[in-house]
This record gives structure tokens, sequence and C-alpha cells, in this order.
């Protein structure tokens, strides 16, 4: 169990840092491209005014295109051509030819036809015309649109597309010299692109991979989580361990008896069957169980085991206790023998973990004692077993109490004990040699020393010196 639950954080934390490189990766591929505009666009001022957003058009949709891949941990695949040719970008291996021309009305379509007049063969040979984003849902629209329809639905008052922006679209395209799956959108629409807004519109975008970079980290922590297809697993996987070896420790029994493979009857296999399903099944129960514990708990894996093999002994106990096999004493000093051996197992796996306060070790390990019994068969057993457990756990948190008191009192007393003490020491070594003598006759007296020996008078004073 520890092995899966550090295999997925190892995974998680593999992937986290691969996300860090992908997030550093997109941001760079919009500061370059915003960096290109700032040095190669807007002070070289290329295209002029009417032109110049063209160019920052290419560039940015490089970096954002670039930087949308990069994110996922994808290659970049936008190239800018930059040579004033046919092709304005490739991507991969496919020619692009962006457009972003608002004048005329015509949604960069007159644009297209002017390239194509220069250039016949490029949508022949696999080149693809990429207009401002906003420019082609329009375009979209209208295409889709029956004569019927278009006379229904568009504008003639001038409020969004018109009947004549529809004609307009369709003898475009019934010309046949490209047709509509020629045209793809730009990540960018035609206002967002201008020579004062580029700079806020890359803004957006590097918060938009910031987000989307969230998105993924938190995609990462749920996929990393603990899932019932793996506790499943865990579970059959222990149970065909535990299945095994109660196999092979029944044939085992089976043989110590004096009896050969050979020789096994069918009560033998019967027998050996039973004890086989009766591990399978404990196996399967303790591996679900401590996965559980382990992946949605703060429990470590050496506690959940200890925590599930008390489950399954006091259980055994408690079925001893309802067949009249033992009686009740019996049952709480073998529960408390078992408890107590897995709290210790417990203790001993997570030593060093954490500070253990021993202020009275009985109370201490005798609610440690009770709480283990109780927590981990309390709701699989009978009401006569959990009270008995109850009562038993009670009873431990009444010495606790009791205990604790007596500590308190104790300490409150070797506290005072100490104060006057330090009294006594300040009185018999103080400068003042009157309060120096008094304080050193009262620290004798403390300290036990015979009252003949103390020179608590001139006469005593007179003879130990004369003397």
């Amino acid at each position: 169990m520890s092995y899966l639950n550090q295999l997925r954080v190892d995974t998680l934390l593999s992937t986290l840092s691969q996300q860090d490189k992908h997030l550093r990766d997109a941001l760079a591929s919009v500061d370059e491209a915003v960096r290109k505009i700032d040095l190669e666009v807007v002070v070289a001022n290329r295209g002029g005014q009417h032109g110049m957003h063209g160019f920052i058009a290419e560039i940015a949709e490089v970096g954002i295109g670039n930087a949308r891949k990069q994110i996922h941990g994808h290659e970049a695949v936008y190239q800018w051509v930059n040579d004033n040719g046919p092709v304005d970008l490739m991507r991969g291996n496919v020619e692009i030819q962006q457009k972003f021309v608002a004048a005329g009305g015509r949604f960069s379509l007159g644009a297209i036809a002017e390239h194509l007049q220069k250039y016949p063969e490029y949508v022949r040979n696999g080149g693809r015309y990429q207009i401002p984003r906003d420019h082609f849902e329009v375009i979209q629209q209208l295409h889709a649109l029956s004569p019927e329809e278009a006379r229904k639905l568009l504008s003639r008052s001038g409020d969004g597309p018109s009947l004549k922006d529809w004609q307009r679209v369709q003898v475009f395209f019934r010309g046949g010299s490209v047709a509509f799956e020629s045209l793809e959108p730009s990540a960018l629409e035609y206002n967002e692109v201008q020579r004062g807004v580029y700079a806020s519109t890359m803004a957006v975008e590097k918060a938009s991979l910031r987000a989307t970079d969230r998105s993924l980290r938190d995609d990462a922590h749920q996929h990393s989580g603990p899932t019932l297809r793996e506790g499943g697993t865990a579970a059959l996987t222990a149970a065909a361990s535990a299945g095994g070896t109660a196999f092979v420790l029944a044939v085992v029994a089976k043989r110590r008896e004096g009896k050969r493979l050979n020789e096994f009857s069918g009560r033998d296999w019967i027998d050996i069957a039973g004890e086989t399903g009766s591990g399978f099944g404990k196996g399967g129960v303790r591996g679900l169980s401590i996965y559980a514990l382990t992946n949605f708990t703060a429990t470590s894996a050496a506690v959940a085991s200890s925590v599930i093999t008390t489950s399954f002994s006091i259980a055994e106990q408690a079925n001893k206790l309802r067949r009249n096999e033992i009686d009740e004493l019996e049952f709480i000093d073998t529960s408390e023998l078992i408890a107590l051996e897995a709290a210790v197992r417990a203790l001993s796996a997570v030593v060093g973990q954490a500070t253990i306060p021993i202020p009275i070790l009985g109370a201490v390990l005798g609610t440690t004692v009770g709480t283990v019994m109780y927590k981990a068969v309390a709701s699989s057993l009978t009401k006569r077993e959990a009270a008995l457990i109850e009562h038993y756990l009670d009873e431990q948190r009444t010495l606790d109490e009791q205990l604790a008191i007596e500590y308190t009192a104790i300490l409150d007393k070797l506290d005072q004990s100490m104060s006057n003490y330090l009294g006594l020491l300040e009185r018999a070594f103080s400068p003042d040699m009157q309060v120096a003598l008094v304080g050193s006759i009262e620290l004798a007296v403390e300290l036990g020393v015979a009252s003949n020996e103390i020179l608590d008078s001139d006469e005593k004073v007179d003879a130990y010196f004369i003397e």
C-alpha cells in the first residue's frame, strides 16, 4: 500500500514539475511575440498606419498558437515566415496566408481574392487562408443560410450582417476558387491586433494560460488520488496472496498428520478449500481496508495493518464469546492483550514521526488500549460485546482523569516545595550577615541536619570554635 501511495506521489510531483516547464515555455512564447512586435513592427513602423496590424496579427498568432500547445506539453507548431511571399505562417507542413482586412466590408474575403489572383495555385497546393475569428464566425453563419433563411433572418437596418453581406459571401464561394474548408479562424479578432491594443491582448492571453495551468494542475491532483479500481486491484492482490498462503498452510497441516497428497480424502480437500476461501475473504477485506485507511485517512500502512489485524482477532474472540466458549472476563483479557500488542506495533512503526507525551504512562497505555479496542470492532460487535468494551474504556478514562488530578496535585506540591527551597537558599546566602545566619539555620533544619549539630545559639558557636 505504501508503494502505491509513493508511486502516486512520485507521479504527481513529476507531473507538476513538467507543468512548471510547460508554463514557462508558454509564457516565454507570448513574451517573445510581444518583443518582436515592439521591435520589428511598431518601432520599425512596418506596414505603416494601415498595414501594421497585419504584421502584428502574424506574430501574435505564432506566439499564442505555440503557447496554447506548449501549456499542454506539446511542441511549438507555428513559425513566422516573414519573407513577404505567398506564405505568412507555417503550422507544421501547412502553409497559411493570413488576411486581417476590414476595408470594403467583405470580412477579409476581398483580400483573399486578390491573393488568389496573384498566386492561383495556392489553394490547390494545400495552402489555407486564416482570417480574424470574428470575421470567420460571420462568414460561417452567412455561408450556411439558404436564400429563404437569409431574407427572413438578416438585418436590413444595419444591425448585424445584412442581406447584401450574405450575397457577397455566396458569390465568393460560388466562384469555386476557394472552398469554405480552406478558411480557418485566427486565435484573435480583428480589433485585438491593433497598435494600441495588442499589449493588453497578449496580457489577457497570459492570464488565460495561467488559468489553464491551474486547471491542469487540479486535474493532476485529482488523477493522483486513490480510486475504486485501484482499491479493487489491491483487494484482489491481497486476497490472492492470503488465499494462496492459506492453501499452502492447510496442505502442510494435512501432511503433518502423516497423509500424502494422493491419500487426501474428499473431506480433507473440503477442509483445505474452506481454509483457502476463508483466507481469500480475509485477505480481500484486509487489502481493501488497509487501502481505504492509508488513502482516505491520515493513517500509515503500519498502523492500518495493525488496526485491521486487531479487528479480525477481536472479532474472533467475539465469536467465541457468542458460542459460550469463553466468558466475559476472558473476552476482555484476551482483547486487551490483542489490542495492546497492536498498539505497541503501531507505536513502534511510527516512532520518530510523532512525539508521545507520557505524563502518566499507565493511564496513556490504558486509554490507548481501550481506544484501539473500541474503534477497531465496535461497529461489528453485538451490543453485549460493545457494551463490555465501552465499560472498559470508561474505566480507563476515569482512571486517566483520576491520575491526571493526582499528577497535577503532585506538580503543585513539588512547585511549592521548590519555591520554599529556593527561598531558603536565598536567605542562607544573603549578603546581610544576620539574615544569612538565620537562613543557614533554616536551611540546615530543612535538609535534616541533626539539631545538636546546628549552630543556632551563641553557646553552640562558642563551643564549636573554642574546642
